[in-house]
């Protein structure tokens, strides 16, 4: 893909911007200066731009001090592709009956999809800099922007709960392999946790939001730090089970599919891989506005999916193949291999590399997203430690293993706000790329002037509301009625197209729109 095509390849005075020379580094010695150094006082709110809509972690970053290069990026996918729940769910694949070169094929179909959409999202942060709430504001309005917002960290903030939750019983199996005196402590039962389970779970959660609490440029460390012990530990774990095997697997199971039944069934993994990621693929942008080019996104991009979703894919067969050919049952998730590893010191790093990965995953797929929408609806007050706190506080509250432990929440409340993604997704992909071609005025998606780009009918783009909310419905209605279980995979895709052909029907596409560079209004990015 060319870096000196397309829209934001160039400036406002036409003159290409420069390729990122160094895209696998983690910024040259100047970089790492610039982002080590003192804490710039508050930046004063800049003329013609409301402080309504501004502060110092909304506002889009330089392009001179980025850091999120490719490997960065790369990381980003080493870890969250590897997390314990894509785990369960690709294991779950060979129980239904798909046998290994099944499961290679749907991940592959869904790696190339995936890979397509998130470079899509991806553009759009590098180009302009912006955070995804100020983002959505291009499609939704300055004030309309809330919707998308508050959906994406709802969803995030419980997720969030829920996998320091499943990080937490990791840690519990962990303390009671080195100190087996404490299991009375596991035994009794406050508002559905035990006393270890607590400590566990509240240890976990402070070490995250200290973490989160030092900004975006802390989660980037963390994850370049987590990234290489998950592909690590993955990889022994798999060459562990092999040895055990004997050198040989199972490649299905006694039932698998054949014919039609098993086509339909590898779409439906490809489908249902893409919409695991319909979280992320809308709010990528948290992440891509660090990111010096094009040439970045791509290369992380590329590395971390297709190339890493392959290797977890062949991970999962290895592991479930193994212990199939082993004792003919199927396991759940890889915590059911290490919980059989019968030595202590080898059970004690894999648990500890499962909380690294469950931390690193948490950090990116379900912290950031809050953090920006409580800057977003109260930027006057928030800066993005005090959201970063308030998001911590708001996932403990929730008693999450009660979530966690309710299939009625999980399918209907997680179920339902995730359907919603697909739609969000469609309306803004559809406005940045088909009717704006990638023009956009970023000084006006700060300004709340009646005149402003972005201000519409009272803030709200009303036409993005009507065009979102019947995919929204139709979404809902296929992911959560169990008429359409056979189809409900595809709820994601069905909202995002219609809602996005709906848009592009009622939106005027013959305004001219302009694209403003949004340098003089932007902060080095601290984060």
């Amino acid at each position: 893909m060319s870096h000196h095509h397309g829209p934001g390849a160039h400036d406002e005075h036409g003159h290409p911007h420069l390729i990122d020379p160094e895209p696998w580094g983690t910024g040259d010695p100047a970089v790492e200066e610039i982002v080590r150094g003192e804490p710039a006082a508050r930046v004063q709110v800049p003329a013609g731009v409301s402080p309504r809509l501004y502060n110092e972690d909304l506002a889009p970053t330089t392009r001179k001090g980025r850091t999120w290069h490719a490997y960065s990026i790369f990381t980003l996918w080493a870890n969250d592709v590897h997390s314990l729940g894509n785990y369960v769910f690709a294991i779950g694949l060979f129980a239904l009956g798909l046998g290994a070169w099944q499961i290679m094929l749907a991940f592959l179909l869904g790696a190339v999809l995936l890979f397509l959409l998130l470079n899509l999202s991806g553009f759009m942060g590098e180009r302009t800099g912006v955070p995804f709430p100020v983002m959505s504001r291009i499609a939704f309005g300055i004030r309309g922007s809330n919707i998308p917002a508050i959906i994406r960290g709802a969803v995030a903030v419980a997720w969030f709960g829920i996998q320091t939750y499943l990080a937490s019983v990791v840690l519990r199996v962990l303390i009671l392999a080195l100190a087996p005196s404490l299991a009375p402590l596991d035994t009794d039962s406050f508002l559905g946790l035990s006393t270890l389970g607590w400590i566990s779970f509240v240890s976990l959660w402070a070490v995250q939001t200290v973490i989160v609490s030092f900004g975006m440029e802390m989660i980037r460390k963390y994850e370049a730090f987590a990234g290489p012990i998950i592909l690590a530990t993955m990889l022994t774990l798999a060459v562990w089970m092999l040895v055990e095997a004997g050198g040989t697997i199972a490649w299905s199971t006694a039932d698998s599919l054949t014919g039609p039944v098993m086509w339909v069934r590898i779409l439906q993994s490809a489908a249902l891989w893409v919409v695991v990621y319909g979280t992320f693929v809308l709010n990528f942008c948290d992440f891509t506005r660090g990111a010096p080019s094009r040439r970045s996104v791509v290369r992380g991009n590329f590395f971390g999916i297709p190339i890493n979703m392959l290797f977890f894919a062949a991970i999962v067969v290895v592991l479930a193949g193994a212990q199939y050919k082993i004792d003919g049952t199927v396991i759940e998730s890889p915590t059911d291999v290490v919980n059989a590893i019968p030595n202590t010191l080898l059970l004690v790093l894999a648990c500890l590399a499962l909380i690294i990965l469950t931390v690193a995953v948490n950090l990116m797929a379900n912290f950031v997203a809050p953090i920006y929408t409580l800057a977003h609806l109260f930027p006057r007050t928030l800066n993005f430690r005090r959201a970063a706190v308030i998001s911590a506080v708001i996932g403990l509250v929730i008693l999450p293993w009660n979530l966690y432990n309710s299939p009625v929440v999980i399918v209907y409340f997680l179920g339902g706000l995730g359907a919603l993604l697909g739609p969000l997704f469609g309306v803004i992909m559809a406005d940045y790329w088909l009717v704006r071609k990638g023009r956009v005025n970023i000084p006006d998606l700060y300004s709340d002037s009646p005149h402003g780009a972005y201000a519409y009918t009272r803030g709200v783009n009303r036409k993005a509301v009507i065009a979102g909310t019947p995919a929204a419905i139709v979404a809902l209605v296929l992911a959560l009625v169990p008429a359409f279980t056979y189809i409900s995979g595809f709820s994601w895709f069905v909202g995002a197209i219609l809602a996005a052909v709906t848009y592009l029907l009622i939106m005027d596409r013959h305004t001219p729109f302009e694209a403003v560079d949004g340098e003089h209004i932007a902060v080095a990015p601290k984060h």
